[in-house]
């Protein structure tokens, strides 16, 4: 196994207690996932063993500097693996599968995924020397299998990558069906029509209770067809005289399918810019999904092009930084540039938390001469997730006795947990990560709260998103830093002027008086104190930082992080 996957600190202290299962109650135990949008990973207990579904990430915001991706915090099932059966992977999407080539060192659990899922995970953990490690197991995207207690249906849903599917889950205590990502559309580009008789059987039986994806719970009406969107890219390419740049979730090769059609339909060919991108169709190729899509020419092939016979499909539809949109509007693209008057189409929603990074990628884009078009002014989105009205559908569909909402933010839980309720549920339990629902028998209900959290990647190392190192960098970019070296004699007595470097504390022209002057303020400091804190250096090192950053806020207003080294002689 390679040896960078370490051991995982804890991303919180551990929990007074410990929780163990009734062996005839079955649990639903989410440790990421709910009141966010991202970093799935759902738990269902019975009978002493777990059953995992999904493990992904999110990506992390400005409130963890220098972390790139976030992961929940498997500790609670990683110190119980031993009954830990497996863990099924519902569809592709990395807020789905991304954490598993961090994680699974922690589990060392078999995994259950369809072949598109499979060929995508086999490829990251060969990457990180894994692959042989990994026990990975194929399952069609409609069938059944068993683990353990459980006994698992596979649903084929329609969604924006191929082979999604719902779980319907059966133990003694009866059938909890788990939705990841799904919409009804009546003409899907990738895959089947979402099994609507397999659900109804499913309902028929009875259900005990439905996990449900919120995303669009605020979304009024259905959520439309990927295939509405072909004419209207088709006319919008017909109206760009000059170069179009598309960006879309990469993972979205239903999205690349339909700009590939409407593309050649005006005569344009189409070339991927990112290596994520290219990743997804050489799989979706591989398996047949992409059959009738002529093969694309490389970006570097294209831009020798006529600029007005290409169009360009580029990761980074979220502004996230490296990615191609980024790069582009920062003008370090290496292979391609935008040009006065080209359009760039974001043809994708903004997700929750990421408003400031694509609105400032938008106006880097327009101040470089780029015509902006979004959904707010053409039809160039639909959503894979389902709208009210396909969720009122579900729900009559398998009259659920629970629903516990899943996969959104309060804001969306708290509305499902509504719709639930208007179309007749009888019970609604809101979950929190972390948080144990009983599910049955009895009335469903939150019964304990075990360790969770999320875990951030910080260069190379997984951390606690809390953890003292982002705390003290957070601290860096808010007040910067003082540095402060003090050299005394046995007794304490300065042998020097303290020396004293700020970064990020005040203007460079004006930072040697300052300086200067909390060095002044540190030897004052040092000439009123008693020899019992003189010769501690801990005491001394704190006395010193109190007058280090009573003096900068006095200069600047400022409260950095201040280290003090203490050298005696």
């Amino acid at each position: 196994m390679n040896q960078d996957n370490k051991k995982i600190s804890p991303s919180s202290p551990a929990l007074p207690g410990k929780f163990k299962q009734q062996p005839k109650s079955l649990y639903l135990l989410p440790l990421g996932g709910t009141g966010e949008f991202g970093m799935n990973l759902t738990l269902y207990g019975h009978g002493g063993k777990w059953l995992m579904v999904d493990l992904g990430m999110g990506f992390a915001e400005e409130d963890a500097p220098g972390a790139e991706l976030l992961f929940p915090d498997p500790a609670f099932i990683s110190e119980r693996r031993q009954d830990l059966l497996g863990l099924v992977i519902t569809h592709a999407h990395e807020d789905h599968i991304g954490a598993v080539s961090w994680l699974w060192p922690e589990l060392q659990c078999p995994i259950y995924c369809t072949p598109f899922a499979a060929l995508l995970l086999r490829e990251k953990l060969e990457e990180k020397g894994m692959l042989e490690d990994v026990e990975i197991h194929e399952i069609p995207q409609s069938g059944n299998f068993s683990l353990g207690p459980f006994e698992i249906e596979t649903v084929g849903v329609t969604h924006s990558v191929p082979e999604a599917m719902m779980l319907a889950i059966t133990t003694g205590q009866g059938t909890v069906v788990h939705t990841g990502d799904w919409k009804f559309d009546p003409n899907p580009v990738v895959g089947a029509l979402t099994n609507k008789a397999a659900l109804e059987r499913i309902g028929k039986k009875g259900v005990l209770a439905l996990a449900c994806d919120s995303t669009n719970i605020l979304v009024e009406g259905r959520s439309g067809s990927e295939s509405d969107l072909n004419a209207s890219l088709e006319d919008i390419f017909k109206k760009c005289p000059h170069g179009i740049v598309a960006t879309c979730f990469s993972s979205n090769v239903s999205r690349m399918i339909t700009i590939s059609r409407a593309a050649q339909a005006v005569g344009r060919k189409v070339a991927l810019v990112g290596r994520s991108l290219r990743r997804i169709e050489k799989a979706a190729r591989k398996l047949g999904y992409m059959k009738d899509v002529p093969e694309f020419p490389t970006d570097k092939e294209a831009v020798k092009m006529p600029r007005d016979r290409v169009v360009f499909v580029a990761t980074g539809s979220q502004g996230e930084p490296r990615s191609a949109m980024w790069k582009l509007a920062q003008e370090e693209h290496p292979v391609l540039a935008l040009h006065q008057g080209d359009t760039v189409i974001f043809s994708s929603r903004t997700i929750p938390g990421n408003e400031k990074s694509v609105i400032r990628l938008q106006n880097m884009l327009a101040r470089l001469g780029a015509e902006i078009i979004t959904s707010s002014d053409e039809l160039v989105h639909v959503s894979g997730h389902s709208a009210r009205d396909e969720m009122r559908e579900l729900y009559a569909m398998l009259k659920p006795e629970i629903v516990v909402p899943v996969h959104g933010e309060y804001v969306q839980m708290q509305a499902q947990g509504r719709l639930a309720k208007e179309c007749g549920v009888a019970q609604v339990v809101l979950p929190q990560n972390g948080g144990v629902i009983r599910l049955a028998p009895g009335k469903a209900e939150v019964v304990a709260k075990v360790q969770s959290g999320i875990l951030a990647l910080d260069g190379t190392r997984l951390v606690p998103l809390e953890s003292e190192a982002l705390h003290d960098r957070n601290r860096i970019m808010s007040g910067g830093m003082a540095l402060v070296s003090v050299v005394v004699d046995r007794e304490g007595r300065l042998s020097e002027d303290p020396q004293v470097t700020l970064t990020g504390v005040v203007e460079d022209d004006v930072s040697w008086d300052a300086e200067q002057e909390v060095s002044e303020s540190i030897a004052s400091a040092m000439g009123t104190m008693g020899m019992d804190i003189l010769q501690s250096d801990e005491a001394l090192e704190d006395h010193i930082r109190v007058a280090v950053r009573r003096s900068i806020k006095d200069i600047s207003g400022k409260k950095p992080v201040t280290v003090v080294h203490i050298v005696r002689i």
